[in-house]
């Protein structure tokens, strides 16, 4: 079975170039797009996607209808992916993306859309529950504390498996359900892998965020 995209963009040219991408995929259908906040909301309604690909910024506004929509869809529609399409490198855009977990949400560049395939693998990544960050805003994100390739090796196998729980946009219960583990031992595990990867100082959305891009960006999804 296809999957089912909607497509938001209020720039005409950029809409159907995007349209273009996805409609020579063949694992994929179109079925609706938009220009603007009200008429995202309304295309989801009527067309029920699996994957929405959305520019962060449109009218009414033109600051974070976006992401806006994305968070909506987690609480309203959880199984629905969401890819964001920026024109600029916005960490506290993808903080914002990624504050209720990074499972089945994509932040991109732009400016990178056009190269061969990654726009399609990131909907089909999404559309599978998983997470694509461009590299440059993992960059922007973790700068200043700038891991080293050894950083997931000083976690221990369990702090490796809570990280991994974490990445998948899990809850502290959820977690604990997941490993047969009290809450109270989840919470030490992560207080222990965001002290390890320098986090500690962190509000703990931003070292929950900050830790699965580490995680990401090391190869810790596999």
């Amino acid at each position: 079975m296809a999957i089912r995209v909607v497509l938001a963009e209020d720039n005409a040219l950029l809409r159907a170039g995007v349209a273009k991408l996805l409609a020579a995929a063949d694992d994929l259908e179109l079925v609706g797009t938009a220009s603007d906040l009200d008429g995202l909301l309304a295309a989801v309604e009527d067309a029920a996607p699996d994957v929405v690909v959305t520019d962060i910024r449109m009218p009414p506004t033109g600051t974070d209808e976006g992401i806006r929509v994305a968070l909506r869809l987690r609480e309203e529609r959880p199984h629905v992916g969401v890819v964001v399409l920026s024109q600029h490198v916005a960490a506290t855009y993808a903080l914002a993306l990624l504050e209720g977990g990074a499972e089945g949400r994509a932040y991109l560049l732009k400016d990178r859309v056009a190269e061969v395939g990654e726009l399609v693998e990131a909907v089909r990544a999404v559309a599978a529950g998983g997470s694509v960050i461009d590299p440059k805003v993992v960059e922007s994100l973790v700068s200043a504390r700038r891991p080293v390739r050894s950083d997931l090796d000083r976690l221990t196998p369990r702090e490796l498996e809570v990280l991994g729980e974490i990445a998948r946009g899990k809850s502290n219960g959820a977690i604990a359900a997941s490993l047969v583990l009290s809450e109270r031992a989840v919470e030490k595990h992560s207080n222990s892998i965001f002290s390890k990867l320098g986090l500690a100082e962190e509000p703990d959305v931003n070292r929950r965020v900050k830790a699965v891009l580490v995680y990401l960006e090391q190869g810790g999804g596999g």
